[in-house]
């Protein structure tokens, strides 16, 4: 099969088109033949190595860990999933015309390829941070206020959505070409940076009472100062939050899997969408990365196959 792989770490122009075996789907897993799949930070992050001690991968490696397809093979003990159905997914190299799936739901028709594809990962780290936030699926209290820092990329979005799913009134910070989008969802939104504990608090007079920060450096200080504790914040995107208290979460404590199977329910019922930021080919997967790598993305970035 085609597949995008590197044999050493680098910038995006290590990635090549190769032929590599097919994969096959073992215990607990199925394959798909992917239609879409999605592009995150951590997918250049371990291309250049910068990963190395966290994430070790063998080289060569196929990147991407998300993926919609259409099912064609299904692993021993799998059940309620059959070849033919259309799904999405945390993936396994990804970035391929093939790919085993370890976690799935069904894709809903109301979703493009494209937004499927890079669906999965964004949901499972939005829900893991409002888990942790003390807003669960289907038994968080209602009326809670939730500020998302860095709210217009795919997490920041799952997680606007999600939330508010989940009962929770949500304010989101975003550059302005970003705002409207954010209000169209529901959202509060609000510059950020400096300013930012005067601004939320104008929003929010009664208080925020949890807050996300899903990206950016240097807002953990304001965060904490809005909510009144560290324990009330969680960041997935300030790799200094142990220095202020606040819980970094990397999913090593648990994944938020079963968040798929909600985001398909939500999707379905027009409560969940994913914008996609530029959707380009397979072969194009170095350019995702470098846009990617500009960290001014709203959604996702996606390759597609035919």
């Amino acid at each position: 099969m085609k597949a995008i792989s590197f044999a050493q770490t680098g910038g995006p122009e290590v990635l090549h088109l190769v032929d590599v075996p097919q994969p096959h789907a073992g215990p607990g897993q199925i394959r798909v033949a992917v239609r879409a799949a999605g592009v995150n930070p951590v997918d250049w992050k371990i291309r250049n190595g910068s990963t190395l001690r966290t994430i070790p991968v063998a080289l060569p490696h196929i990147p991407g860990f998300e993926a919609a397809g259409v099912v064609d093979e299904v692993g021993a003990g799998v059940e309620g999933v059959s070849v033919g159905d259309e799904v999405f997914g945390a993936a396994q190299n990804a970035s391929a015309e093939y790919a085993v799936l370890d976690e799935w739901a069904p894709k809903p028709p109301e979703l493009t390829w494209a937004q499927a594809g890079g669906l999965a990962m964004a949901v499972e780290t939005a829900a893991r941070g409002l888990d942790l936030l003390g807003l669960p699926a289907g038994s968080a209290p209602a009326g809670r206020t939730l500020l998302v820092n860095g709210a217009a990329g795919g997490v920041g979005l799952a997680a606007v959505q999600l939330a508010q799913a989940r009962g929770a009134r949500v304010i989101g910070t975003a550059s302005r070409d970003n705002q409207e989008y954010l209000r169209s969802l529901g959202a509060a939104a609000t510059d950020y940076g400096p300013g930012l504990v005067e601004r939320v608090r104008a929003l929010a007079p009664d208080g925020v009472d949890a807050a996300l920060a899903v990206s950016g450096a240097g807002a953990l200080p304001d965060l904490i100062a809005l909510t009144g504790s560290p324990d009330r914040v969680v960041s997935i995107g300030d790799v200094t939050a142990a220095d202020h208290g606040v819980v970094f979460t990397t999913g090593a404590e648990g994944r938020a899997f079963y968040s798929l199977r909600e985001a398909a329910t939500l999707a379905a019922a027009g409560r969940l969408t994913m914008p996609v930021a530029r959707a380009l080919p397979l072969t194009e997967l170095g350019e995702a990365h470098r846009i990617s790598e500009t960290g001014h993305v709203r959604g996702k970035l996606v390759v597609v196959l035919d």
